[in-house]
């Protein structure tokens, strides 16, 4: 038997609970992130392009700020265990390198015949939002371990 359990089995979620992680971008991550992705648009890497566009400097790569909201699925709500099955995610303002990015997830809706739960996700940058959406994820229940 395995001496992972997740932070939350289906059968303990509720409609409504929260949890959220926060994270400053790094020059490290924006490589590090650009590397593994093979993203390496200018406006995230290069200065000087970054300041030819309506930005005025780089920012962070869009998925890299999505990437938090899996980190709060796969660590707090519902934790180890879970599995994405879907991901919507509207860009609402850039990130720049150096902020802080605070990834909230809340329950919506948890569906326990299926250990599905339905939940919103937004990442803020100082209390404003800078992306929104849903996400699907399989849980883990209590009826399932071994």
């Amino acid at each position: 038997m395995s001496s992972i359990h997740p932070a939350f089995y289906i059968e303990d979620i509720q409609v409504g609970q929260t949890a959220q992680q926060s994270k400053t971008i790094t020059e490290t991550d924006i490589i590090l992130f650009s590397a593994v992705s093979m993203d390496t648009n200018a406006i995230h890497l290069d200065e000087d392009y970054a300041k030819t566009t309506r930005f005025g400097t780089r920012i962070v790569h869009g998925m890299l700020t999505g990437s938090l909201i899996s980190s709060v699925l796969a660590n707090r709500l519902p934790g180890p265990g879970t599995i994405f099955l879907t991901q919507t995610m509207k860009f609402l303002a850039p990130v720049h390198p150096g902020d802080t990015i605070t990834a909230t997830v809340t329950v919506l809706e948890v569906y326990p015949e299926k250990s599905r739960v339905r939940l919103e996700t937004v990442c803020s940058v100082g209390g404003k939002r800078v992306l929104e959406g849903e996400a699907l994820v399989m849980g883990v229940s209590r009826k399932n371990q071994k």
